[in-house]
């Protein structure tokens, strides 16, 4: 097994509702056995790593490969003493996405396939939107994206409240009237003035309000979705790592967010998506297109996915074969096995970390 760290900064310095970022850190796990090589990874520290190669490594060295649910807690148990959230489901999740890519590749199928899939694509929304654009800029990347095919676009609002209803405003006008307009605030507004804001949004349509309030505020959340006009879905839950968390959050929001790099790789996102499916509530997965392409396409809960602007950029740039939207969905490549993609080796070495 080898662990890799790669930064790659971003086109332009970015901000959303409660956070600046010039760089993306990307942690690459790669598999080998029996002649196939597979590949996982998460999006976070470089601690990770550590925690992978001092903590993972370590207790899957002669475990049999193809037992990835065993695999899976194997490594649940040798995380105890660090705490079983946070940044070790992060490292879980890398190892146990490329142990579910090596199955499907020793049994020479996608990974849709293997995990049984209950459709071709999956519907997916275009993400960015960041704060740090002009209003002008905004509206050509959301304009963009609707005629490249998307269907629905989200932009990131809480930055300047005052100034987001004008640029939501303007927003709608850029994408015209078909297209759904979501809006994140990753938790940048307290309760009362995400209902009032959320009012105002929705009369320019906006149907998607995530983390209008911090994900921690599950009593501002359920007020929001009681409150809030007909017609806009409250979402939240990228941030969770276990399955309590996703429980909880079942009764605060319309649509559980779930990213598979934080909540224990595919093992853990398909159980997430059993209990959105048992509650009747719609999953959607949080950014690395690439990988959640693949277990969306085998949940009957989930709806759409999150191509997020950072995460597709930085997957077409270190993967050969990364998925490119058609028509506003991901679809799984057929005639490549596992995930279907591979580390260019050269490129992920420039950005060495």
């Amino acid at each position: 097994m080898d662990v890799s760290t790669h930064t790659v900064p971003t086109e332009r310095p970015e901000s959303d509702g409660t956070l600046e970022w010039d760089a993306t850190t990307i942690v690459v796990v790669q598999v080998h056995y029996a002649g196939a090589a597979a590949l996982g990874y998460t999006y976070g520290d470089r601690a990770i790593r550590t925690l992978v190669e001092s903590k993972l490594v370590p207790v899957l060295e002669r475990r049999d490969p193809l037992d990835v649910p065993g695999a899976w807690r194997a490594m649940q148990r040798a995380v105890r003493n660090e705490g079983p959230f946070g940044l070790a489901q992060y490292a879980i999740a890398a190892v146990d996405i490329a142990l579910w890519d090596l199955k499907a590749r020793l049994v020479e199928v996608p990974l849709a396939r293997l995990l049984g899939a209950v459709r071709d694509a999956i519907p997916a929304y275009a993400s960015g939107g960041f704060t740090s654009l002009s209003t002008d800029e905004l509206c050509e990347q959301l304009g963009g994206w609707v005629e490249g095919g998307f269907a629905m676009v989200k932009m990131k609002v809480g930055r300047d409240p005052h100034a987001d209803p004008a640029r939501v405003a303007r927003a709608r006008v850029a994408i015209g009237s078909d297209a759904r307009l979501f809006v994140d605030a990753n938790g940048a507004y307290d309760a009362e003035r995400a209902l009032e804001l959320g009012e105002r949004f929705a009369e320019h349509g906006v149907s998607w309000y995530e983390e209008p309030v911090s994900s921690d505020d599950l009593d501002g959340l359920r007020m929001l979705r009681e409150r809030l006009p007909e017609g806009i879905d409250v979402a939240a839950g990228e941030y969770g790592t276990d399955v309590a968390y996703f429980e909880r959050m079942l009764e605060a929001v319309d649509t559980v967010q779930a990213d598979l790099t934080r909540c224990g790789g595919v093992t853990g996102m398909l159980r997430v998506g059993a209990l959105c499916e048992a509650a009747g509530k719609p999953l959607s997965a949080h950014c690395a297109p690439q990988a959640s392409a693949h277990v969306c396409c085998a949940l009957d809960s989930a709806v759409h996915l999150e191509y997020f602007h950072d995460h597709a950029r930085i997957e077409r740039m270190l993967f050969d074969g990364a998925l490119e939207p058609a028509a506003g969905e991901l679809r799984p490549d057929e005639s490549r096995p596992g995930l279907g993609i591979e580390l260019k080796r050269s490129d992920a070495e420039r950005w060495a970390a």
